[in-house]
């Protein structure tokens, strides 16, 4: 029994702080909050004694809201500011929802007055099919205005615009047309390119692979990159990548001889005692230990070094202004080695870890070209980081 007693006290604070908690919202003129934190609790039992203050709420809140609402819409119409269209739609719409919430819930009675709760339903429907069409008007003439504009950050407002009142309005006029004019009038397309200032070839491998920009996943709304220029495309911007030094170093050998001694184990001897005497265990059986032994070996190693430095630069350019906007450094390098060895000795002196060595020879250098080649990863994942860095509009 004080069980139940505890439930139903802990259920009526639980109540009282939601009461509480929307009353506060109705106050402070949240009303479509109080509105829905009403709703919410009329929607099971909503004849119960408990919920008559969300009904008291309700009624005042709608009556609140709607007053506030209508109030507005009036204001806007005379100040005749297109910008207000979409306001004055919006707020035809929220009218008309608030209504739907409620109108399951009727009748709501208040019992101590013996009356139901009050609330003047209107057909908005005439007002949010003109609203619409004005504001559709508005957003349609307004986008193609703003689609004559050059600055394609303009245009891009007009392809937001295009695309909402395609939403609120499918199929209105030629919008489909306007959105795709938009899209290609709005976006940025760059031209990639190299150039090479260095006194040796390179590769057009490596050419290639660096404008191969399929591969980059760069291309995001508004940019486009192009590594093979098009014809009927006039570009907005240009990244160039300038060669500007390759170093390449001698073909080296280097040769070291050098030993290395330790100690291994070579099988078992039995245990001995200061006096030279067997050691046994306590049912006489000689005790065994690892039998250690010195082992040496004599190594020659050999290595193999050849190493490239690519020394480049990355222009951006504003081929509408012709000017420079700014130049990030750019370079790798890469380094082939071969280290192979013979040796001499007992190879259990040496640790695990160097024997491959044992097993490699010597190979044939890598061409230079292929040495520029190599560093292309590098320098594809250095290039790609300074253009996602470096956005040409922020």
């Amino acid at each position: 029994m004080k069980k139940i007693t505890f439930l139903i006290a802990l259920l009526l604070i639980i109540t009282s702080c939601s009461v509480r908690q929307t009353r506060e919202m109705l106050t402070s003129g949240d009303y479509d909050a109080a509105i829905q934190n009403a709703v919410q609790q009329l929607r099971s039992n909503k004849n119960a004694k408990g919920k008559q203050d969300y009904v008291y709420i309700l009624e005042e809140a709608f009556a609140k809201a709607k007053e506030r609402d209508l109030r507005d819409i009036t204001i806007w119409f005379k100040d005749a500011n297109p910008q207000n269209l979409e306001k004055i739609y919006n707020t035809y719409v929220l009218l008309n929802y608030r209504q739907e919430q409620i109108r399951p819930l009727l009748p709501l009675k208040l019992q101590q007055e013996g009356r139901d709760a009050i609330f003047p339903f209107e057909d908005y429907s005439d007002q949010l099919a003109s609203s619409k069409n004005a504001l559709s008007k508005y957003l349609y003439d307004n986008s193609k205005a703003l689609l004559i504009n050059k600055d394609k950050l303009i245009i891009r407002r007009a392809y937001d615009d295009l695309l909402y009142l395609e939403s609120l309005n499918p199929g209105y006029k030629d919008v489909a047309a306007l959105i795709n004019e938009a899209r290609n009038k709005g976006t940025d397309y760059v031209s990639v390119y190299t150039k090479n200032e260095t006194n040796m070839v390179i590769p057009i491998r490596l050419e290639n692979d660096l404008l191969d920009f399929s591969t980059y996943g760069l291309d995001d709304k508004w940019t486009v990159y192009h590594s093979n220029r098009l014809k009927d495309i006039d570009y907005d911007f240009g990244i160039v990548v300038i060669f500007r030094a390759i170093n390449i170093s001698p073909e080296q050998i280097k040769e070291r001889q050098f030993e290395k001694e330790k100690q291994v184990k070579d099988g078992v001897k039995n245990l001995l005692d200061a006096n030279g005497n067997v050691v046994k265990d306590s049912l006489g059986n000689p005790i065994k230990v690892d039998n250690m032994k010195t082992v040496r070996i004599s190594i020659y190693e050999f290595s193999q070094i050849k190493a490239c430095q690519v020394v480049a630069k990355v222009d951006y350019i504003n081929f509408r202004t012709k000017q420079l906007i700014e130049t990030f450094p750019l370079g790798s390098e890469f380094v082939f080695s071969n280290v192979y060895a013979t040796f001499k000795g007992d190879r259990r002196a040496c640790e695990q870890d160097y024997y491959p060595n044992f097993d490699r020879r010597a190979v044939p250098f890598p061409s230079n070209e292929q040495m520029v080649f190599d560093t292309g990863n590098d320098i594809k994942a250095k290039l790609k980081d300074i253009i996602v860095r470096n956005k040409f509009r922020r």
